[in-house]
């Protein structure tokens, strides 16, 4: 009887491990009223970008607020207000942890994103805006494509695979992938290739106009002019050992 019991559950479901995209929002500030100002500023002009996509809130860059209470009922509130589902934190300490379970979130130690590469610090935005970081893993020589402009403040992460973007990338987002990236449409932001480690990796993009390129951890920023035959143009980026090159195509 036990036996035939057994057999009904297993029929019925089945637990197995899933690895699913998410975004993750990296919060600069624990002040809920800056953040919703420069959530309504940031996504003005993309107010369906999400469509109610799952979202986790990573602590991890508070710094000066890494110990502050945090109203997490709000918080859900106010990303789900921006077309987000929020579902998990990750960073923060044992109170924050205990708050958020309290809200009805599950606590991660989901990895974060490769960081950027040493270039000169962008400066800091006056409404402490948070970060988008879309992290998607991909298969061994996978692809994930992109067909959405990607703002300022947004950044997609192909975590194990390449990256193609047909959409315009725009000034201070960010492209990064463990493979190749492609972006099919005005480049204006960052690009980071072969974010940990791969010197074969190269960046492709049929308007050249990068606010930083860099492969393997070696970069090259807007201050450093392009050359002109590739300034605004199909060009190809590619690492020779340490000196990124760059080439019309």
């Amino acid at each position: 009887m036990a036996d035939a019991s057994a057999a009904r559950v297993r029929a019925v479901f089945e637990f197995k491990s899933a690895t699913l995209p998410l975004i993750a929002v990296i919060l600069k500030t624990a002040d809920l009223r800056v953040l919703s100002e420069a959530l309504d500023v940031q996504l003005a002009d993309s107010p369906d970008f999400f469509d109610q996509e799952p979202v986790v809130i990573d602590l991890s860059q508070l710094h000066d607020d890494a110990s502050a209470d945090i109203d997490f009922p709000t918080l859900r509130d106010l990303l789900a207000h921006h077309q987000t589902q929020p579902v998990a934190v990750r960073g923060g300490n044992d109170a924050q942890h205990a708050a958020a379970r309290a809200a009805g979130l599950s606590v991660t130690a989901m990895p974060v994103a490769p960081s950027k590469p040493a270039a000169q610090p962008a400066p800091a935005a006056p409404t402490e805006a948070p970060q988008f970081v879309r992290e998607v893993p991909v298969a061994a020589n996978g692809t994930l494509v992109i067909d959405k402009p990607l703002r300022s403040g947004q950044q997609i992460y192909a975590r194990g695979g390449d990256v193609v973007v047909t959409e315009i990338v725009s000034f201070g987002a960010e492209v990064i992938a463990d493979g190749n990236v492609h972006v099919y449409a005005p480049l204006r932001g960052k690009a980071i290739a072969g974010a940990r480690g791969n010197a074969a990796a190269r960046i492709y993009t049929t308007c050249l106009e990068a606010q930083l390129v860099a492969i393997a951890g070696i970069y090259r920023t807007s201050e450093v002019a392009l050359p002109p035959d590739v300034a605004g143009k199909p060009a190809k980026i590619s690492l020779d050992g340490k000196k990124i090159v760059m080439n019309a195509i």
